[in-house]
């Protein structure tokens, strides 16, 4: 008996020492703009697109073949994660992700098809968000930029913000997806690729929303009410630029988003003018507890600040659209409520 206890509580240790590497999101220092802003402020209170369904990639496609493909060029390589430590699985059918959770062969395939398509016909996809010269002094500044889901010319967009604990940035589950499903509604949908650690992440959102604003025209997008998403660390980013906006972290100073959608994150900071803002997490998260987010969202709304909350039964960490789970359907809901603040 005693040798099972002390077992048991060696694995126990072992998972809380592995949570703590697999969730530095939950533990990490806020960015230090946030920092210096809780200083200050301490006190305060259906369009379709068309279906990429068919393409050359298949779930038996090895994920090599994907992002070496001519038609993406140079940004091929951002599809997937750049740090490959937190991947496995050499096909499309194949590929895991650290942290995450019911990954859905099906919507990979159906990803990298749509930007496949879109890029054969000559459509611009991906953007830079950093000039060649601020890349040549920040080498690391070569790993971003904004994939883009185009929905109707002059409708409002979104920007989705994976998740990685900070560490990588899983979009191919926690963002991607987001940002396709968004756009088949008729929203147009950035998927921000960003460096790691919490203020470089948070610096790169703030860089991406100026670059929406400033290239607006072009890409003929809506900059009134625009929304931002996240999963786990990506939903930190996009709540810390809804509490204290763009130009806290280098940013332009423009307008705060409209709408925050954030999924499983143990994020607690909030500000009296923050966002309305929904959320949603499985109660079996073992690394964003359902009822932390349960009490953020009923601060807000005592504050008067519009919300919406939902918890799902038996559901674990970075669950994405939730497909085939009982989560399914909570984006309908989230874009619901972001078209209720319109």
């Amino acid at each position: 008996m005693k040798a099972n206890a002390l077992l048991a509580t060696g694995l126990w240790i072992l998972l809380c020492l592995a949570g703590c590497n697999s969730r530095p999101a939950e533990t990490a220092n806020a960015p230090q703009a946030v920092q210096n802003r809780r200083q200050e402020t301490e006190g305060e209170g259906a369009f379709q697109s068309v279906e990429e369904t068919n393409g050359p990639f298949t779930i038996n496609t090895k994920i090599d073949e994907v992002m070496n493909a001519s038609v993406f060029g140079e940004y091929g390589r951002l599809i997937f994660p750049v740090d490959d430590g937190y991947t496995s699985g050499d096909t499309l059918g194949g590929l895991r992700l650290t942290w995450y959770s019911h990954i859905d062969p099906n919507e990979t395939v159906e990803i990298v098809n749509y930007l496949h398509g879109h890029a054969q016909a000559g459509d611009t996809i991906f953007y830079d968000i950093y000039t060649e010269a601020e890349k040549a002094a920040d080498p690391d500044k070569e790993n971003t930029g904004l994939f883009f889901f185009r929905g109707r010319p002059g409708a409002k967009f979104a920007v989705c913000n994976a998740g990685g604990g900070f560490a990588y940035v899983g979009a191919m589950q926690d963002s991607f997806p987001h940002a396709l499903e968004l756009s088949k509604r008729g929203y147009n949908a950035f998927t921000l690729i960003y460096r790691p650690g919490a203020q470089t992440a948070c610096e790169d959102l703030a860089r991406a929303i100026g670059f929406i604003f400033e290239h607006a025209k072009e890409l003929e997008v809506d900059t009134h009410c625009y929304s931002l998403w996240g999963g786990s660390a990506g939903a930190r980013m996009a709540a810390w630029l809804g509490s204290y906006g763009p130009a806290s972290f280098g940013g332009d100073n423009l307008p705060r988003p409209g709408a925050v959608i954030m999924q499983y994150t143990g994020h607690s900071d909030y500000t009296q003018s923050d966002p309305p803002t929904f959320a949603c997490v499985g109660e079996n998260d073992g690394i964003a507890n359902w009822r932390t987010m349960q009490r953020r969202l009923q601060a807000l709304s005592d504050l008067g600040i519009p919300t919406e909350f939902h918890h799902y039964p038996g559901l674990g960490h970075g669950f994405g659209l939730g497909t085939g789970t009982v989560a399914e359907g909570w984006l309908d809901q989230a874009v619901a409520f972001w078209e209720h603040q319109m």
